[in-house]
């Protein structure tokens, strides 16, 4: 939470420096934060980790690929579209169910609206009608025409005459009818096979059934099983976001203490750090007061020694310069000029006047007794002492706290326990066990029922395949034993058999042909309405439009599907809403909209995101009036360091004296000048006496020059020191006092603004965690708790059992048979045809030359 505290002190208003009285300078500050406060955001809530909710793992894989097969079903498909073009009539439909056609007595058929429905309807199934007409036309006639048929051949007529005119183009037209016979042949086996293809395809899915209806209900187990155990982790991480918050209520001290600490931080702390400068400045005054007095002491003593020393070193250099040899012409000249410099030779400072600095110093060192580095920082240690100061006075705020969140959690576990979702749950499983039991005792019989069905579509196929063995057994016998020398009459046993065989199939036909277009009629118009009406409309999600059409079973029930599953039908829940949500795998919270009868939001308000808490925090009062950040004895210790005299030293005097040289020539450049004059002197005892005195000058300066001038120079530097220190010192402690009364009158009578604001953050950051918990919670249950998965494949996986197994395959049978039934009629004219070109005939023309 450090960079939490930082973004607070980044807002605060920074402590202003001025001479305003601290009642004025708190009170500017205490105005100017509350617009602060206002302006500033809360710090961000710090993110919990609620892990993931178990997730269950379904192995139905709702989708269905039929392979090569698909490309016969993509046929009918098309054939079917042709047949019925028409978009599904949803409208047309909804009318017919809320008027309940089916209920109508036959003297209400008359009425305006029921006739325009049923036209209507009648334009919807035209294609089908058309159709059915057809095939119930062909199931009629085909008896009627075979009765006429052998009536007629029977009476030597419709070519049962057996007499063959003979013509030139009899070998084309014989040609002619046995290539049509075989394409028609083929094609008819090409019906054959596609019929048997579905056929076979539909005992082979039906046994794929078994393989859905395992995995569906190995998934709804699943789903029961999971479902306990994702609620039970929901309220258990109730206890993540309450340890998070019995954390911080455990660190209400440093979090919110410490946040109180930084808001007053700035003005408390330059205040404080402004007199522990001060009591280092008056250590720092007490050392340069000493300095300056026995740097005093040691001027005025050496001063008077060196003046001394000089005197007699001036004399005794005047003496020999009175020497008789100083009297001879150019040594006389420069005796003259070395005896004009003596006046030199002199102290040129004089600090014997300078007044002392005892009297400061002692009042200094009076001040120096209390110790007020020592003071301050027992300021320091009382601001800081904030956080203990918050949680002490929070302790019973804060245990009242601790067991509301106890009770908060007991409600949430109460709650949890009070539906017997569990047991429910577990008597679905148990029920879905007892239902998978009775399905799979039923596989046996489902075997034998779909043995029963491929027995019979078989033997309905074999009808066809016996004409095709006579036709093509007829065209082998006939082809193979025709004689173009022979005459009709004097045909071989090979070519009549053919014929015969031919004539038989065609008898067959005769037999079989209405039979098969019952059959196909029937399949036709059951098959190709169930796909029209009920698997395009449940591929495209149409039908479920129709389920949910509002007021549809009733004029007083807006919704089916709420009104079957809860008894209240004017809940906005729609069969589509509820496959989708189910087909996204989202949680049935949220796909049967239960938030509808049972509001989580308005639960997790009640119980977990608890308002309390706030009026309780609300009630937070936080006394910083213990807090002192300098006892009156610093203060007097200030005001006495500020009355101490240092301003009423001389420090011009001083100054002065101190920029003067010790000496009023350099003596080491007299002593150099002198030693050059005394070089041109002729060699003897006054050039030794004078370099003797050049010595003498220069053991003054090491011995006794030096020292003065280091004294000196500590001394330049303490005045220097004391004149910075003492300027304006009365307006410097003047402006620390100040500025440490508006700092203690802003702790003592407007930190409750502070107070309320930080309260005001920590609150919003324990509500936060608690905030979390809920958003979690809520998707949570939208998305993770409870995935209906299981509900949109039960619906997939019946679209393709009865849809894509069943429905499809029985299409395609109907559709080869079909293709077979409408191909016999050629095949019947081309047999008859054919038969007299290969029968051996009882008359023939006869030609005379």
């Amino acid at each position: 939470m450090l960079w939490a505290r930082w973004l607070v002190l980044l807002l605060c208003w920074g402590a202003t420096t001025g001479e305003q009285p601290p009642e004025e300078r708190a009170g500017a500050l205490a105005d100017a934060r509350p617009d602060s406060r206002r302006q500033r955001s809360p710090p961000p809530v710090e993110p919990l980790d609620f892990g993931f909710v178990p997730s269950a793992v379904y192995d139905t894989h709702a989708y269905y690929e039929p392979g090569t097969v698909g490309i016969l079903f993509h046929m009918v498909h098309a054939f079917l579209y042709v047949v019925q073009p028409n978009y599904f009539p949803k409208d047309l439909i909804v009318q017919v169910i809320q008027q309940n056609m089916g209920g109508i007595k036959i003297e209400e058929w008359r009425k305006p609206e029921n006739v325009v429905l049923l036209l209507q309807w009648l334009h919807y199934e035209a294609g089908f009608l058309v159709c059915t007409t057809f095939g119930i036309v062909f199931v009629v006639l085909t008896p009627i025409i075979a009765m006429c048929f052998c009536v007629c051949r029977c009476c030597e007529n419709c070519g049962g005459e057996m007499h063959q005119r003979q013509r030139k183009n009899a070998d084309c037209h014989r040609g002619f009818y046995t290539a049509s016979l075989i394409a028609t042949s083929i094609f008819i086996i090409l019906g054959v096979l596609i019929a048997y293809a579905a056929n076979h395809n539909m005992s082979t899915q039906i046994k794929s059934t078994r393989r859905l209806i395992n995995t569906n209900m190995r998934d709804l187990k699943t789903f029961a099983n999971n479902t306990p155990a994702q609620i039970d982790y929901l309220t258990a991480q109730y206890t993540t976001a309450k340890n998070k918050v019995l954390s911080d209520l455990d660190n209400i001290g440093p979090l919110l203490g410490g946040r109180i600490h930084s808001q007053l931080e700035k003005e408390v702390v330059p205040s404080l750090d402004s007199a522990l400068r001060m009591a280092g400045a008056m250590r720092e005054t007490k050392e340069a007061l000493e300095n300056v007095s026995s740097s005093l002491e040691v001027l005025q003593d050496g001063m008077g020694k060196l003046q001394a020393s000089l005197s007699v070193e001036r004399s005794s250099l005047s003496n020999t310069l009175s020497d008789p040899a100083c009297t001879n012409g150019a040594v006389s000249h420069t005796c003259n000029a070395i005896r004009a410099t003596l006046s030199q030779l002199g102290i040129n400072a004089d600090f014997s006047n300078l007044p002392d600095v005892s009297h400061a110093l002692t009042n200094v060192n009076t001040v120096l007794k209390t110790d007020l580095s020592n003071i301050v920082q027992k300021g320091y240690s009382s601001f800081n002492d904030t956080p203990r100061l918050v949680k002490d006075q929070t302790k019973n705020i804060v245990t009242g706290v601790k067991g509301m969140l106890d009770k908060i959690g007991t409600e949430i576990n109460g709650f949890a326990k009070m539906f017997p979702v569990e047991a429910s749950l577990a008597n679905f499983t148990i029920f879905l066990s007892e239902r998978q039991k009775s399905i799979e005792a039923f596989y046996p019989q489902m075997d034998q029922m779909d043995f029963y069905r491929w027995i019979g579509c078989v033997a309905v196929l074999c009808m066809v395949v016996l004409v095709l063995a006579f036709n093509i057994l007829g065209l082998l016998c006939g082809t193979c034993g025709y004689d173009k020398q022979a005459t009709p009459t004097t045909r071989g046993c090979l070519s009549n058999t053919g014929g015969n065989l031919l004539m038989a199939g065609v008898g067959f036909t005769f037999i079989f042909a209405w039979v098969l277009m019952a059959i196909v009629t029937t399949m036709f118009v059951v098959g190709g309405n169930v796909e029209k009406l009920v698997c395009e409309p449940l591929a495209n999600r149409q039908l479920f439009k129709i389920i949910d059409t509002p007021f549809l079973v009733h004029p007083e029930k807006k919704n089916f599907l709420p009104g079957m599953l809860f008894q209240n039908p004017n809940i906005d829940l729609t069969l589509g809403s509820m496959y989708r949500e189910c087909y996204d795998n989202n949680g049935l919270y949220h796909a049967l909209q239960l938030e509808t009868m049972f509001n989580i939001n308005s639960f997790l308000n009640r119980t977990v995101y608890n308002r309390d808490l706030a009026k309780v925090f609300e009630s937070v009062q936080v006394d910083l009036q213990d807090i002192t950040l300098l006892e009156q004895a610093g203060r007097d210790n200030l005001i006495n360091f500020a009355n101490s005299g240092i301003g009423h030293i001389d420090f011009e005097a001083y100054l002065a004296e101190v920029n003067k040289g010790v000496t009023l020539v350099d003596l080491l450049s007299f002593c150099n000048d002198l030693e050059a004059q005394a070089d041109q002197l002729p060699r003897g005892a006054l050039e030794n006496a004078l370099k003797g005195h050049a010595s003498s000058i220069r053991n003054i300066h090491r011995e006794q020059v030096v020292p003065l001038e280091q004294a000196m120079s500590t001394m330049n530097q303490s005045i220097k020191q004391l004149q910075k220190a003492s300027s304006d010192l009365p307006v410097k402690v003047t402006n620390i006092l100040s500025a440490i009364d508006a700092a203690e009158y802003l702790i003592t009578n407007n930190a409750s603004h502070v107070v309320k604001q930080e309260t005001k953050s920590y609150v919003h950051n324990l509500v936060g965690y608690f905030k979390q918990y809920t958003e979690w919670v809520k998707n949570s249950l939208t998305a993770e708790v409870a995935q209906c998965k299981p509900i949109s494949n039960i619906v997939d996986s019946m679209e393709i059992v009865a849809c894509s197994f069943i429905i499809d395959s029985v299409n395609t049978f109907w559709f080869g048979l079909g293709a077979c039934c409408v191909l016999l009629l050629p095949s019947i004219i081309f047999s008859v045809k054919l038969a007299k070109y290969y029968r051996r005939m009882d008359t023939e023309d006869v030609f005379e030359e």
